[in-house]
């Protein structure tokens, strides 16, 4: 397989990863996440991921038996060679964007993460202030539960 297709092959990749980040991105905005789509797409982002790191994996192979330096200078030089110095540098992008939307969706992650667990304090706190009465009624304890979650 020649470099250019390969490097197609990955450009393909990455617009799917991409595309998924970006539905994922969405769902994790929304105020209430549907979790087997999200589920969903985890599933299908791995798939890519590792059709992706498996081609790869070839790429760099290919690079170091025709004599190329590993890594960075090594793949561009090798792009230059056969002429797809373009696509090399297109894939570049596309990993930098998909590394962008990936880092974003952690960062909500990490907020609903944040948010649940002010949630549930609040929700753990207000249960401590209730008491039972003999007749099994709750009665609110005096005290005022502070509502700022």
């Amino acid at each position: 397989m020649s470099l250019a297709k390969l490097l197609q092959e990955q450009q393909q990749r990455l617009d799917g990863v991409i595309g998924l980040l970006q539905q994922e991105r969405t769902l994790l905005a929304d105020a209430k996440i549907d979790g087997n789509v999200l589920g969903d797409i985890a599933a299908r982002k791995q798939a890519l991921l590792a059709k992706l790191e498996a081609s790869e994996t070839l790429r760099q192979s290919v690079q170091q038996r025709l004599g190329y330096a590993s890594g960075a200078e090594g793949a561009r030089q090798a792009a230059a060679d056969a002429g797809c110095e373009h696509a090399w540098t297109h894939t570049l992008e596309l990993t930098r964007e998909a590394q962008r939307l990936n880092a974003l969706n952690g960062k909500l992650v990490e907020l609903r993460m944040e948010q649940n667990t002010r949630l549930l304090t609040f929700i753990h706190e207000a249960a401590e202030k209730t008491v039972y009465r003999a007749s099994g009624r709750v009665a609110a304890q005096s005290g005022h539960i502070n509502a700022s979650v």
